[in-house]
């Protein structure tokens, strides 16, 4: 066997290929006669293995010679690279890591941090399929836990895997998938589930084996602009409402308007921000008038368009009619009227919802296609980027935003004028623009809607911002975990880039067809290239310095400041960075003037603010309110649910308000007061069956993962503290543990490093500030939300009616099955997952 070495010399090329050594290059596979060998079976096996060792081997090489190739050998390549091998072949094979080394200045040991600190890189070997199960704050608090549990025994994966026996899924734990109103959420290569319970996890499992194995495909969609005075229908494509089921809507209407003949063009919009009435399709009609249906299903789509455009012509009528009335004479479907799904924008709810939000940064919502860019310009698109050219005038334009009032949308709200003016002032030959939309509080959505259904917003914001602080490169900072949202700024840079509206000397196409108005007078004198980076997975990426250590090739580790990035960020530059709905408000401040931006919201937060309301609350979606706004009014009003127990704002790093100050204000100073902060915006509305100290715990416990581990309080003092909330869930809680908590809190306050570490004891302090009492519950051994597993059990009372729901739903199989008999648990079984209780219709089950 040794002669039948890769490295053999002088064969044939036809046979073995020249021998490719250590200059980069490769051997090709052997493809050795194995009739030549009927004597040895196990020689033939051992041959096979052979080849397609070196196969995948020569797989490995060929994709990362391209992937360098295409993206560039510099080492702040390094997660770009990653991603895409990590994209060909589900993890990152040792070959491909070493082959990467080879090919760029990229060193072995950068190679080995970077992948054990970024979550989203596998080094072990992954199934065809990855699942992602979201653990968000919304899909905590309903259940994902349960959820998580379920898919794993469905597929069999043991407890200390987490690819199943037959090596077709593998499961991946994911911080926020950012589809919070459909809580409990988990997504299979890019398909997104909503509303899961543990036993509706196989029934999506099956779904996508059976129809959507292909994967997600962004529609085409239709160019406004070229309607010709027909009327559009709308519907939205954005995650939340494709994982609705809005894409098999959007093709039924296409196919409807397509038979039907009908005067319309079926348009894919953004974001309408009801994302708890998806799948959400609006009729909008030639002579200004609209028509809105909530919840609609694919079948509903014929009698939308018939009811709003009925066929033409005594044969086209009858031929309609006649296909209805068999389409209800054949299917089992009872027929329910299109106008039970219509909405009226006079309701009360919708009203409620829709009434109090003023939109700036979301302008003109669920109106234009994300990606038209025609449409875009006929709706004042880059007119505030060409009015600031015009002027020539940096100073002016950081001087609007700084009378404007406008804070970052993110964090602790530093001004944003006065950011901009550090920049422009520091001494440096190139400046660097940074779009942080590493949005990875669990609970939040914006940033992602957003991106997907405002790119061009987003863009001109950054090279308004470019100009102003005299920039000529800028980056957008994407999760990966958001897919949609990157493919649409991709596109949209592209789109913009053939346009003349970035790239070299922005507005130099004059006269281009488009009815844009023309672009005379314009200097043409500003270049500006963007591009997009996908993150990896580390929630601390979201600290300016930290991402700036991610874009640089390194782990995403803080470091002290001073300096600031102003002064010096990316590759020592001057480095401006604010996220994805500052930049979104800035077109609007810069066209409408600062006066009429700072007119909103309260004495110390000026505008609006950009939030994501879910949880336990009725009318869950994306929302814009003038800043000054209180929680109740936000909740109560727009959310429609009067009882709740807390608010949790502000993610992990945020706080829990009780419903007792629910008169706060929502401005960066009295949510400090509360003991909260603004954060990126995430609110989510906490029930009376929310237990408090295993919402402390869970947020703890994301802080505790996602901290990198540089300075000690952070590190250790987190897992100490988590060590007390476990043994207090758990009933094992001991006298003291309560004051050791605030004293281990307040030294994390005080000895962090960054704000990750800063922040990480907030929910853990205004729980025990606010709900005390649960905790001293804990400590009793109850749970008194019934929430904590080791403190509870569940029991079936006298008013059991047999009739085996229950038993049918049980995801652990700890129920038998009695028809017309009072059930039983099994105590030895229950994993307590509460799906008895939701499906018990006589209320029989009860937690003790």
């Amino acid at each position: 066997m040794n002669n039948l070495k890769p490295e053999t010399r002088n064969e044939s090329p036809d046979t073995l290929g020249s021998e490719r050594g250590v200059q980069g290059q490769r051997p090709k596979t052997l493809p050795f006669p194995f009739s030549l060998f009927p004597f040895s079976p196990s020689l033939h096996r051992q041959l096979e293995t052979h080849n397609s060792e070196l196969e995948t081997r020569n797989s490995e090489l060929s994709t990362v010679d391209r992937v360098v190739a295409e993206i560039g050998p510099d080492p702040e390549h390094v997660l770009p690279i990653l991603q895409a091998i990590q994209q060909q072949f589900h993890y990152l094979p040792e070959p491909a890591l070493r082959r990467i080394c080879e090919l760029t200045h990229i060193r072995p040991a950068d190679i080995a941090g970077i992948t054990t600190f970024y979550s989203a890189f596998r080094l072990r070997p992954a199934g065809r399929h990855v699942i992602r199960l979201c653990h968000g704050t919304a899909c905590h608090v309903k259940g994902a836990e349960f959820v998580a549990d379920a898919v794993r025994r469905h597929l069999d994966i043991p407890a200390e895997g987490d690819t199943d026996p037959d090596g077709l899924f593998t499961i991946e734990k994911v911080a926020c998938l950012g589809c919070c109103t459909l809580a409990p959420v988990m997504q299979i290569d890019g398909v997104t589930y909503g509303h899961l319970a543990p036993d509706t996890v196989a029934a999506s499992i099956r779904d996508f084996l059976e129809l959507r194995a292909c994967g997600v495909l962004e529609p085409s969609g239709t160019e406004a602009g070229r309607t010709g005075g027909l009327a559009e229908i709308r519907i939205g494509l954005g995650s939340c409402c494709v994982a609705a089921g809005s894409r098999d809507v959007f093709d039924a209407l296409a196919d409807a308007v397509r038979q039907l003949h009908a005067p319309a063009v079926v348009k894919r919009v953004g974001c309408v921000g009801m994302c708890h009435r998806a799948p959400l399709v609006e009729v909008a009609l030639p002579d200004g008038t609209s028509h809105r249906y909530a919840g609609i299903r694919a079948d509903d789509a014929p009698q939308i368009v018939r009811r709003h455009f009925p066929a033409r012509g005594p044969v086209r009528r009858a031929r309609v009619a006649l296909s209805g009335a068999l389409d209800r004479l054949l299917t089992d479907r009872t027929w329910t009227p299109v106008t039970r799904y219509g909405l009226d924008t006079r309701d009360g709810p919708v009203c409620s919802f829709l009434g109090r939000q003023k939109h700036i940064a979301t302008e003109h919502e669920g109106q234009l296609d994300p990606l038209d860019l025609d449409e875009y310009l006929r709706h004042d698109g880059f007119a505030a980027l060409r009015q600031c050219i015009d002027r020539a005038d940096p100073a002016a334009v950081i001087d609007e935003i700084n009378n404007s009032g406008l804070r970052g949308r993110g964090g602790a709200g530093f001004p944003t004028g006065l950011k901009w003016q550090i920049v422009r002032a520091a001494p440096a030959a190139r400046r660097h623009v940074i779009c942080n939309g590493d949005e990875g509080d669990p609970g939040a959505f914006m940033n992602r809607m957003v991106l997907e259904s405002h790119p061009y917003r987003v863009l001109e914001g950054m090279a308004i911002a470019a100009f102003a602080v005299g920039a000529d490169e800028g980056t957008l900072y994407i999760r990966a975990e958001y897919p949609l949202a990157v493919r649409r700024v991709r596109e949209a840079i592209g789109r913009c880039e053939a346009a003349g509206f970035l790239g070299e000397n922005l507005f130099r196409l004059r006269g281009r067809r488009s009815s844009a108005p023309a672009d005379e007078g314009v200097s043409g004198k500003f270049t500006l290239r963007l591009r997009v980076v996908e993150g990896a997975g580390a929630f601390v990426c979201g600290e300016e310095t930290a991402l700036i250590a991610a874009l640089e090739g390194r782990r995403g580790s803080p470091r002290l400041r001073p300096p600031y990035p102003s002064e010096h960020g990316l590759h020592g530059r001057p480095t401006l960075i604010n996220n994805v709905e500052t930049f979104a408000s800035v077109p609007w401040i810069i066209r409408n003037g600062a006066a009429a931006y700072s007119a909103l919201g309260s004495d110390g937060s000026k505008g609006t603010k950009v939030f994501a309301l879910a949880g336990k609350v009725v009318r869950g979606g994306l929302i814009e309110v003038p800043m000054g706004m209180t929680i109740r009014e936000i909740v109560e009003e727009i959310g429609g649910t009067p009882e709740f127990k807390a608010v949790q704002v502000g993610g992990p790093s945020g706080g829990c308000i009780p419903r007792e100050l629910a008169d706060t204000p929502i401005d960066y100073e009295a949510l400090t007061a509360a003991g909260a902060i603004m954060g990126s915006g995430g609110l989510v509305v906490l029930g009376p069956d929310d237990c408090m100290v295993d919402v402390a715990r869970y947020f703890l416990r994301f802080t505790q993962d996602q901290s990198c581990g540089k300075c000690s309080f952070c590190r250790v003092g987190t897992r100490r503290m988590l060590d007390i909330l476990d043994r207090i869930c758990s009933g094992k809680g001991r006298a003291g543990d309560l004051d050791r908590l605030e004293q281990l809190g307040r030294a994390v306050k005080a000895g962090s490093l960054c704000g990750l570490g800063a922040t990480a004891p907030n929910p853990v302090l205004t729980t025990l500030r606010y709900f005390r009492s649960e905790y001293e519950a804990h400590l009793a051994g109850r749970c008194p939300a019934g929430r904590c597993r080791e403190l509870i059990r569940y029991r079936i009372t006298d008013d059991c009616t047999g009739c085996t729901l229950c038993a049918q739903h049980c995801p652990a199989d700890a129920i038998e099955r009695k028809p017309y008999e009072k059930h039983e648990i099994d105590a030895d079984k229950c994993i307590r997952c509460g799906t008895c209780r939701s499906v018990c219709p006589a209320k029989a089950v009860v937690v003790e």
